[in-house]
């Protein structure tokens, strides 16, 4: 709300009965005052609809037939008391015509209090529809949002799988480094035992050659005496 330096400090002039006083305001005291006489307007017109939802309510129920009925009949029974029924008749259309036109103004009240509500539930509806709409469209995007993941998840899936094809293949190579070890290390107590039978063979026949050779030495010692003898 924009306000003009004029309206700074107003003089207002309230009239009390047949007194006249001067009030100074200020823009927000009148921001305030207009708030609370729009508020008490509210109420009053609410008083009225409701006072006017419980006219129409009463008059349409069993009971207020009754009531006329009886009203009719009392008024009617006058003119056996002695009045004249002109005056009975123009008293009861009086009385006729003016509920009927205070009923109508009743029943035009509840109209449009019904209106009212109904303009409110319809934009109500409306801000329904556009957050269904905004709901229908964040699940939509949650859909392609999980469509996403459910993709990723097959890759990532896939790419398990390939890992684990390879684990599979990597265990199978070393199943076979190991049983190549295992024949490496056999061949290797193959040999080892190969090279003691060896090393004994030849400790052996370093023994025989040694036998072999004092024995020779014995001979020759034996024919070189012989020979000495026949010399002699």
């Amino acid at each position: 709300m924009v306000y003009n330096k004029e309206c700074i400090n107003p003089l207002i002039r309230l009239r009390l009965g047949h007194c006249e006083h001067e009030y100074m305001f200020t823009c927000s005291s009148l921001v305030v005052i207009n708030h609370m006489l729009r508020e008490l307007k509210k109420r009053q017109a609410d008083i009225i609809e409701r006072f006017a939802i419980k006219a129409t309510h009463s008059i349409g129920s069993t009971n207020s037939i009754l009531v006329h009925t009886a009203l009719f009949m009392m008024s009617f029974m006058l003119y056996f008391i002695g009045f004249d029924l002109s005056n009975i008749l123009l008293v009861v259309t009086t009385i006729v015509s003016l509920e009927a036109i205070y009923l109508s103004i009743f029943i035009q009240m509840s109209v449009n209090r019904q209106a009212r509500k109904l303009h409110a539930v319809s934009r109500d509806i409306e801000e329904i529809q556009e957050n269904v709409e905004e709901i229908q469209e964040d699940v939509e995007e949650i859909q392609e949002d999980v469509g996403e993941i459910e993709k990723d998840v097959d890759e990532i899936q896939k790419d398990v799988d390939e890992i684990q094809e390879d684990v599979e293949e990597i265990q199978e190579d070393v199943g076979e480094i190991e049983k190549d070890m295992d024949e490496m290390s056999e061949d290797m107590e193959e040999q080892t035992e190969e090279e003691t039978n060896d090393d004994k063979m030849l400790t052996q026949i370093e023994k025989t050659l040694g036998l072999l050779i004092t024995e020779i030495a014995d001979l020759k010692k034996q024919h070189a005496e012989l020979v000495n003898k026949k010399k002699k």
